[in-house]
């Protein structure tokens, strides 16, 4: 096995030993822990939480002590805490966990794709591809994965043993890619100290500004974090519901969550195509409307194979919306030079996200998952006539079709 296929599989076992211990598994684990809707919220974003305040520190890192050395030290941290999850017998400590295991995404994903293209040598672009596609396969096949071996396990409700043979793979997983990384990452490396933790935060405020300063990248910027807000809040809650309110098996749960995330991964190439083509605007409000409305859905339905269409036609909002508002952001930053506002947008998404789930579960700590969920809906329909009335125009891609019909 050549070093750039090890990579792959490196990233391949880190992306599945992470899923593994997601998404179905961690709020029903939660939810057996005695956790109520505000704690099961709150354990499912704190791990976003922390990869938004410690990416930075992270990259600052790489540049002291190099990309390899960074990112062994991730492979350390997926390899590592699915294990403690072996101790955990309260929510409390749970969210402690959950808190260290985002360490591993925060330090590892800012150097893995560096590393990669070191690898690559000339063709950067074919490997990116592969590599990215890899992992992405990864994430997919843990949320069915963790669900069916619950679902094998358990005769009836999921026992805590049940719970601790998924965590139990999941340092397995984690194990496998800090081995392989320890075959392929050997040897010293030239650090090329480019920027210090300081320079990093500078830049992260001078992106913040430069979002602040342009209020169609505000808006457009916050269209996604506010669909992130409804992800989240699946992520959390949707296990949660297929099992306890639907009466799905876990596995079947983790199916909506993977059918959801796999719909995405592929209509995400032909709707960047089509907004290209016809413009972003109408293609970000087609997205929220489209996943308001199945969001909104989710609690009237009990059949999974009409939960697994609702999850589907999230899964294409969804798409729709990430896929045309960064390629707007990255027009409007192109326009008026934005360079560092770019990175910023990807953590206002990460604060969607994480979001997500913490007002999902104080919602849901007050009322029912019909009432919780319309809200959070009506949120994102609300945002459109807000964002139609500051995004009056697209900039790049308007004058090229013009450019282009005239």
């Amino acid at each position: 096995m050549n070093a750039f296929n090890t990579l792959c599989s490196v990233g391949f076992f880190a992306r599945f030993s992470y899923a593994l211990a997601r998404t179905p598994v961690l709020p029903l684990f939660a939810l057996y822990l005695g956790a109520g809707p505000e704690a099961i919220g709150f354990i499912v974003g704190i791990s976003t939480v922390t990869g938004i305040f410690f990416k930075l520190p992270s990259g600052a890192l790489s540049d002291l002590i190099g990309r390899k050395k960074t990112l062994l030290a991730g492979l350390v941290v997926f390899a590592a805490i699915p294990f403690t999850y072996l101790l955990v017998t309260t929510y409390q400590l749970l969210i402690l966990i959950r808190f260290l295991h985002g360490f591993a995404t925060a330090i590892y994903g800012p150097v893995a794709m560096a590393v990669v293209m070191d690898a690559a040598g000339c063709r950067k672009g074919e490997m990116l591809s592969w590599f990215s596609s890899v992992t992405i396969i990864g994430n997919l096949v843990g949320a069915p994965v963790g669900g069916y071996i619950l679902y094998r396990l358990a005769t009836g409700a999921p026992a805590l043993w049940d719970f601790q043979v998924v965590y139990l793979a999941s340092g397995i997983a984690g194990f496998l890619s800090l081995v392989l990384a320890l075959m392929v990452l050997q040897g010293q490396e030239t650090v090329e100290r480019s920027k210090g933790l300081q320079e990093s935060l500078r830049r992260f405020a001078s992106g913040i500004k430069e979002v602040l300063s342009d209020r169609r990248v505000v808006a457009t910027s916050s269209m996604e974090g506010l669909q992130n807000l409804t992800v989240g809040a699946l992520e959390a809650f949707l296990p949660i519901y297929a099992v306890k309110v639907a009466g799905l098996n876990e596995f079947q749960a983790g199916l909506l969550w993977g059918v959801q995330v796999l719909v995405t991964i592929l209509s995400k190439p032909l709707m960047g195509r089509i907004s290209d083509r016809y413009g972003r605007r109408p293609l970000i409000n087609g997205g929220m409307v489209l996943c308001a409305l199945s969001f909104g859905a989710i609690p009237l339905l009990h059949n999974f194979y009409f939960l697994l269409i609702t999850a589907t036609f999230f899964g294409l909002g969804e798409a729709l919306v990430t896929s045309s508002s960064a390629a707007l952001v990255a027009d409007i930053c192109q326009e008026r030079h934005f360079g560092t506002a770019m990175g910023t947008f990807g953590t206002i998404f990460d604060v969607g996200h994480a979001a997500g789930p913490i007002l999902a579960g104080l919602l849901l700590a007050r009322m029912d998952y019909l009432p919780a969920f319309w809200i959070m809906g009506s949120i994102l329909l609300a945002s459109i006539p807000v964002f139609l009335l500051t995004v009056t125009h697209e900039g790049r891609v308007e004058a090229a079709a013009m450019s282009k019909n005239a």
